[in-house]
């Protein structure tokens, strides 16, 4: 199989119907797609790696599953073993090595694109004129978004090489043009 971004939302919308779950790939999937721009990568491959990151979680809502338990679906569908290592790599409890530019970008923008989405949704103008200042004023505050692991986002700049306010400041911009499908107030124009 030949990685799109069609066919990875569609094997996503096969597995998962949560609105916050589908919002959540798309948020990902725009910040690594935007990466690989950047980088002079494969944008459908990483686009499609960032959209079925969490494909399995609805039938697989624990660590003990989650993601390692979708692998084996991703392959009988015949998605392509960077496909299905990078999905795995993003799931710090398997202790895989993130040992591609791929794997470490969607590490770097999985917490983080969650955590810039709840920012923009307490905010009167979503993510429009959202800064790192704010975000990492956040990320200080253990009850905002208690669900993000503020670990992994410090880790993943770390791993990509990245000043966090620069990671953060490249994923609210890359997340802007989709704020709308993201379900974020965007300020009229």
């Amino acid at each position: 199989m030949e990685p799109s971004r069609e066919a990875a939302w569609e094997t996503l919308n096969r597995y998962t119907k949560s609105e916050a779950l589908l919002r959540h790939a798309l948020a990902v999937e725009a910040a690594v797609g935007t990466y690989a721009q950047r980088f002079g990568e494969d944008e459908q491959l990483w686009r499609a790696t960032a959209l079925l990151h969490d494909f399995d979680y609805e039938i697989h809502p624990t660590l003990d599953q989650h993601p390692q338990d979708g692998a084996p679906i991703l392959r009988d569908e015949g998605w392509p073993d960077e496909v299905v290592e990078g999905v795995l790599s993003h799931a710090s409890h398997l202790g895989l090595e993130r040992d591609t530019q791929l794997k470490k970008t969607l590490f770097a923008c999985d917490e983080l694109a969650g955590f810039i989405h709840a920012c923009g949704l307490v905010r009167p103008d979503g993510i429009e004129t959202l800064e790192p200042k704010s975000v990492k004023k956040k990320l200080k505050q253990p009850s905002f978004a208690a669900g993000v692991n503020r670990q992994d986002v410090y880790e993943g700049a770390e791993e990509l090489g990245v000043e966090l306010d620069d990671h953060i400041r490249f994923v609210v911009e890359a997340m802007r043009p989709i704020a709308g499908e993201l379900g974020l107030r965007q300020s009229a124009e």
